[in-house]
Order: structure tokens, then C-alpha cells, then sequence
């Protein structure tokens, strides 16, 4: 594990943007950004940290953390579902295939919990008892287990994620239900290799969004899987003690700093509150320990600074 001096000095060594002229116009996610070349895609995880549908800033080795990570999940669910994983250049970068993307993101939950709009608890603390198709029985608890995963799907490319219902997507038009129902059993099964992946390292799958898409005409899982930005993971043996206590659990993803920013009055509208070095620090620091527990490995990194060898990684690629 990095000690907090080296995550301390690295504050100011993270990658925030890529600029790659020799492999055409950058595309600029909230968190990756791209290069489209013939087929495929350059993929760069970059440091940045969005939530509330914002861009907050950076977190040191997060990018990283996140596109090893994906890579060792990818590798572990190949049998479920082929990847779009074609090389790993740099611990940063990740060459895909080129699919045609899916207009839903599906969200698998185990937990009713989160702080976002459209977390499952935020609609059921507001009266929602009918989730996405989901029937929600009255007296749940916060981060309580549903009695089966539940699916809750949101829309893509749009100002903000919008929950709706296989019945609300199929009647939109943004998908067939054939489709939906093929992804969703896809999607169920990535959950439970997950959750079962999960226990065997003293931890809980919470909850986890996948994108599909689809590559010579086969559903292929891609953008990221099961990170600490997609995912909520919590500590397995403190669970039953913090929830009959009714106080918060131990996170080891992004939903430490989306409860801090609440906390701040912080929701997604409005101005951004300052994230300080301190919450930088530990955020960082929960990221490295969820790469560390979930794969058994230990993080490391390089002398190098990130812009440097991010940079001659993206031209070797050109």
C-alpha cells in the first residue's frame, strides 16, 4: 500500500487531460478520454473525478487504479461475455474494438442505497415504490439487501442519466426487447461472478452499472467493469454491525466523496465545492486499497510522471 506521503506528493502529478495531435481530435469524457482510429479506440483513463454528472477534479493514481483494474475484471469475465479489450499499452491506456454502443446503461442492485437522484434509495426515502419496473415492498432500510439483485436502467447521452423501465425503454424506442432481455441476463451474470468474487476477498458487491454495446453483431461488454467508479464495494465484516446501527458502511469507492460533497449541501447544481487534499488523500487511498483487495495484487507505479509517460505512450500508438 502507498503511504500517504507518496499519495500526498503525487497531488500535484495527475493526469488531467490528454492531447494527442498525432492520433487526430481527442473526444472528452467526463473521466476518459478518446482517439477514434480505423476499428478501434484509444482509451485513456484519466485522473479527473466526476459525480452528480460533474467533473470535481483529480484524485492521484485513480486513472490507473481504474483501467488495471477493469483489465483484471475484463480477463475474469471473458467466458460471461466477450470484451472490448484488445491490448494495454500504458497502465493508463486500453485499445478497444469500435462497438456500436447500446443507449442504456443497466444497473444491477443488490443494496438499496446511494445519495444521487436516481439512487434507489434517494426515489424510495422520496415515496417510489415502482423503480424501474421494480416493485419495492414498504419498510426497507437504508443499504438493506434486496431478497434478489434488482435491474434499473438508465439513459445515455443525455444532460443527466434518466431511470427508466424496460417497458419505458422498449416504448421509446430505445431498444428492442429481445435485445434488453439478452443484456439483462448478461448483466445479472457479471453481478454474480462479482458478488461472488467480492466475498472471497472480505468484501460486498454492492452494486455495479455496465454499458454493452455490440461488435460483429455479438453483445460486448465495454467501457469499464466493476471499478470503484461503477461499482460500490463494502467491507463484509462491519456490514451487519453498521447497519443495525444505522450508521454509514465502510466504503472502498466513488461514494465517499459523492457523501462528503452532500454533506457540503452538494448535489449537482450549482457551484462545486472545493475538494481539499485531505479528501483527495483518502479517496485515493480507498481506490488503491479496492485495486489491492479485489485482485490480490499490489499497486504500483511508476517514477515517471503521469502527463510524461502518458504522452509518449499515446504518440508510440499514432
Amino acid at each position: 500500500m502507498l503511504t500517504d506521503d507518496t499519495i500526498r506528493a503525487a497531488l500535484n502529478n495527475t493526469l488531467e487531460t490528454t492531447d494527442c495531435p498525432e492520433l487526430g481530435a481527442c473526444i472528452h469524457g467526463k473521466v476518459r478520454d478518446s482517439y477514434k482510429l480505423e476499428g478501434k479506440r484509444i482509451l485513456v483513463t484519466s485522473d479527473r473525478i466526476s459525480a452528480f454528472d460533474r467533473v470535481l477534479g483529480t484524485i492521484p493514481f485513480k486513472g490507473q487504479v481504474l483501467n488495471q483494474l477493469a483489465a483484471f475484471w475484463f480477463e475474469k469475465t471473458k467466458d460471461i461475455i466477450p470484451n472490448h479489450i484488445i491490448s494495454m499499452p500504458d497502465p493508463n491506456i486500453v485499445v478497444v474494438k469500435e462497438c456500436e454502443q447500446l443507449p442504456l446503461e443497466f444497473v444491477v442492485r443488490g443494496y438499496i442505497t446511494g445519495v444521487t437522484m436516481t439512487s434507489a434509495w434517494t426515489n424510495y426515502k422520496n415515496g417510489v415504490r415502482n423503480f424501474c419496473g421494480n416493485i419495492l415492498p414498504e419498510g426497507l432500510r437504508k443499504d438493506q439487501k434486496f431478497d434478489e439483485p434488482i435491474i434499473t436502467p438508465t439513459t445515455k447521452h443525455e444532460k443527466h442519466d434518466r431511470n427508466v423501465s424496460r417497458e419505458e425503454a422498449i416504448d421509446e424506442g430505445l431498444i428492442d426487447g429481445e435485445t434488453f432481455d439478452a443484456a439483462a441476463d448478461i448483466c445479472r451474470r457479471l453481478y454474480d461472478f462479482g458478488v461472488q468474487h467480492a466475498a472471497s476477498r472480505g468484501l460486498i458487491f454492492v452494486d455495479t452499472k455496465y454499458e454493452i454495446g455490440r461488435y460483429d453483431g455479438a453483445l460486448t461488454i465495454s467501457d469499464e467493469i466493476n471499478t470503484p467508479d461503477s461499482s460500490r464495494y463494502w467491507y463484509a465484516d462491519t456490514y451487519q454491525e453498521l447497519f443495525d446501527a444505522g450508521e454509514e458502511q465502510r466504503k472502498l469507492d466513488k461514494e465517499y466523496v459523492r457523501t462528503w460533497l452532500a454533506a457540503q449541501g452538494f448535489v449537482g447544481e450549482g457551484d462545486i465545492p472545493v475538494i481539499t487534499d485531505e479528501i483527495r488523500v483518502e479517496a485515493a487511498k480507498r481506490y488503491i486499497k479496492a485495486y489491492e483487495l479485489i485482485t490480490g495484487e499490489e499497486f504500483v507505479v511508476s517514477d515517471e510522471p503521469v502527463q510524461e509517460r502518458v504522452a509518449a505512450a499515446l504518440v508510440a500508438l499514432a
